[in-house]
């Protein structure tokens, strides 16, 4: 990776435990050493399921390095959570934008492309490509 500041990548879920591991997942197949931040924001503070727009907001503040935020979401309330956020405008770091893209495939394809020193645009369009991705 060059010297340029990172894309954050925030992974929601409605999952304490997807979001890490779907994390944790992408991580390993960037390569595990990769200097990409990437910060899992699952359920709610009491550990139960559901969305929680503070965590979410404190997973973007934890990866922000200066050259955006890329944020993938499961389903349902994660959407409409971080859409929120985003509409309030002072919670999210600047530059942080709501990717639309397969949760799995997407943050895989966006930590590989932010792994290369990619701009955000490029990571927001490597994750969306991932709606592509054929499987039979």
């Amino acid at each position: 990776m060059s010297d340029a500041k990172p894309v954050g990548i925030v992974l929601v879920s409605h999952s304490a435990e997807v979001a890490a591991s779907v994390a944790r997942l992408a991580k390993d197949l960037a390569g595990g050493d990769t200097d990409v931040p990437v910060a899992p924001a699952g359920g709610t503070e009491g550990g139960g399921l559901g969305t929680s727009a503070e965590l979410i907001a404190a997973a973007a503040a934890s990866v922000d390095r200066g050259a955006g935020v890329a944020v993938l979401t499961d389903l349902g309330s994660s959407v409409l959570t971080v859409k929120a956020l985003l509409a309030e405008g002072d919670e999210l770091p600047d530059g942080t934008r709501l990717v639309d893209a397969p949760f799995v495939e997407g943050a895989v394809a966006a930590v590989v492309t932010a792994a290369t020193g990619a701009d955000v645009a490029a990571v927001e369009a490597a994750a969306a490509e991932a709606y592509t991705y054929r499987k039979v």
